[in-house]
């Protein structure tokens, strides 16, 4: 994810529906990241909010979708962002203004970081810290 310095897992479930991480961004917010479908070797869906507070500003609802094929010896992995933006129909010119523009550059960002990961095992971001703390 583009300017994640650090995560740590929440308590609960570490695989499938349920499993829940809090990621601490560059700017010194955090965001939730909770798997809400997960359909084994196929993707799963990660809902983003503020603990109980909802999805963070400027969405009443994000989550982000990601499936998973086979494509010949490779797999294919697609990854796809919902939200509904907060503000009705000034958010929806927003969005289609620019807001738009902005969710498809960053998805486009975590595709080409995850790519580098999992090609290197190693993480794109140069600030991020591995481990249960973020600080560790």
């Amino acid at each position: 994810m583009p300017d994640l310095t650090g995560c740590e897992m929440h308590e609960g479930p570490k695989q499938g529906i349920g499993t829940s991480r809090r990621v601490f961004l560059s700017n010194g917010s955090h965001m939730d990241e909770t798997v809400t479908q997960w359909q084994e070797l196929q993707g799963f869906t990660i809902r983003l909010h503020k603990g109980d507070q909802g999805a963070p500003k400027p969405f009443s609802e994000a989550s982000f979708v990601y499936r998973i094929e086979p494509e010949g010896q490779t797999t294919r992995l697609t990854m796809t962002m919902d939200y509904t933006m907060k503000g009705g129909v000034i958010a929806r010119l927003m969005d289609k203004a620019f807001m738009n523009l902005i969710i498809r550059s960053t998805v486009a960002r975590i595709a080409k970081n995850m790519k580098g990961y999992y090609e290197t095992g190693i993480p794109t971001n140069k600030a991020f810290k591995t481990g249960s703390d973020k600080n560790t």
